[in-house]
């Protein structure tokens, strides 16, 4: 079993110690996303670090070409049959996607689910992604701050088969009642960008009068809004979105967005590559591992989120690097029993 440097971390996002990385093994890990989505951009760099921060002998992003469970599971058949030997997966169905996961389990790959969780029971490991419940929460705790109570709030949202879905709508209405405030109108299944400018535009046309705030709980519903309220351009709707994509930002910066929630999707493909070679290598998960539980699984870790305003859009970078190096620091003790 190798011995990592646990300092040396991805040039591209983490500040490392100038150790070479340690000859490289056997894993070949595959980051694979339920489809197309900016969201998961930031998985190919972790890959890259992966790589050469750990000595893995390869790790590769692969997208599907549509969102459809389907293809999701033949390319994941495909990359087994081609040598990969561990998965970060984001599940292309919560439940569907589990029968996939045993077949690479079964064939000595295995399987951590990232930025969206199998439900009960899997054979994935665990399940490592932001707690989208309580970033929802949060978020719409963050815009009641500026609304006040009795407002009138709208809901913009992802697609349906995201398991994270429902957990956000539920966790907004729950943070709207406790602050005073009403959820006029939940718009979901538009995290593509021809169903969210064509139903964002269109309610905000016919019902920005009526509208006190906005919350977007996903990522191009979040871009589109952005760029809508700048249209109107009275700033009297007040908005939280989440994510950070350059129009969010920029709208941020220039006003017209109160802040955003960021996640950590960089920090989910480098320490769950990290993890699949751990586990490739002789470790096993902890039997009393601290895990958290979800509406999906008990074997959830936090990747971490936090509410950006205006004067931290410009560092936030460093705040998510280091939700990832402290969480990367002591993850092998944590979680995992190795030789």
């Amino acid at each position: 079993m190798r011995h990592f440097n646990r300092c040396l971390m991805g040039a591209a996002f983490l500040l490392g110690c100038g150790s070479a990385a340690l000859a490289a093994d056997d894993s070949r890990i595959g980051l694979v996303p339920g489809g197309p989505h900016p969201y998961f951009s930031a998985w190919d760099q972790a890959a890259k670090d992966a790589v050469k921060d750990f000595g893995l002998a390869g790790a590769d992003y692969k997208v599907p070409q549509k969102w459809e469970l389907s293809q999701q599971n033949q390319l994941l058949e495909s990359m087994l049959s081609q040598g990969y030997n561990g998965f970060l997966i984001f599940p292309g169905d919560s439940v569907g996607t589990a029968s996939t996961v045993s077949e690479l389990v079964g064939n000595g790959a295995p399987v951590v689910t990232g930025a969206g969780c199998l439900k009960d029971p899997s054979e994935a490991a665990f399940c490592l992604g932001t707690d989208t419940g309580n970033s929802a929460y949060l978020g719409t705790k963050e815009l009641l701050k500026v609304l006040g109570p009795g407002k009138r709030i709208a809901h913009f949202t992802g697609f349906l088969v995201d398991p994270n879905t429902q957990l956000r709508i539920d966790a907004v209405e729950k943070a709207a009642k406790e602050g005073g405030a009403t959820v006029v109108q939940v718009i979901a299944d538009i995290d593509a960008p021809e169903p969210a400018e064509e139903k964002i535009n269109a309610y905000l046309a016919a019902h920005a009068s009526e509208v006190d705030g906005i919350v977007t709980t996903a990522w191009v519903p979040a871009v589109v809004a952005s760029n809508a309220l700048r249209k109107i351009g009275d700033k009297r709707i007040k908005m939280v979105g989440i994510d950070h994509d350059e129009v969010v930002l920029k709208a941020i910066k220039d006003g017209f967005v109160s802040g955003t929630m960021l996640q950590n999707p960089y920090g989910q493909g480098y320490i769950g590559a990290f993890a699949l070679d751990k586990l490739r290598n002789g470790c096993t998960v902890k039997a009393d591992a601290p895990f958290k539980s979800n509406a999906l699984t008990s074997k959830f870790i936090d990747s971490g989120t936090i509410f950006v305003a205006a004067d931290q859009v410009d560092t936030y970078v460093d705040a998510m690097r280091d939700k990832t190096k402290t969480l990367l620091a002591d993850f092998a003790t944590t979680y995992l029993t190795c030789p």
